[in-house]
């Protein structure tokens, strides 16, 4: 099964942004920081959200996290699209047709917290994150 999630993006307050999801829509939300795994050298990002995502009982899935202060952030232009799910083959075919005519920005290899990721613009200047891993759109596991 693949999924269609929404992925925003923040500045600086994006723990701020999720509980209030959160708040809105009820759910579960899960957050893990750049310093849990290590993502991050800049000490003023070790408590920023690389990745949250609320699961609401309606099936609901939204995810977002902080711009690090080296990535451009334009408000307005906050979002992701990502793809997840357990089928490799079929996320890598999405990845690459995506991409065709784009930019590559991560290419789709193993990342820190064991999936397999990737993250590209397509032609049309949309930001496209996929993530194969064996639950759909599952946060990493601190480790």
């Amino acid at each position: 099964m693949t999924t269609l999630n929404p992925y925003l993006s923040f500045r600086d307050n994006a723990k701020d942004a999720m509980t209030f999801y959160q708040s809105v829509f009820g759910g579960e939300l899960t957050m893990s920081t750049f310093g849990e795994y290590h993502a991050s050298e800049d000490v003023n990002e070790q408590d920023k959200i690389m990745h949250g995502m609320l699961t609401t009982d309606k099936g609901m899935v939204l995810m977002g996290a902080d711009t690090p202060n080296g990535m451009d952030y334009t408000p307005g232009s906050s979002i992701s699209v990502s793809l997840s799910g357990s089928d490799e083959a079929e996320l890598r075919g999405y990845f690459d047709k995506l991409a065709d005519g784009g930019k590559v920005t991560v290419p789709m290899e193993k990342a820190p917290w064991g999936d397999v990721f990737g993250m590209c613009t397509d032609k049309f200047g949309t930001d496209w994150l996929v993530n194969v891993g064996s639950e759909p759109g599952q946060a990493p596991a601190a480790g």
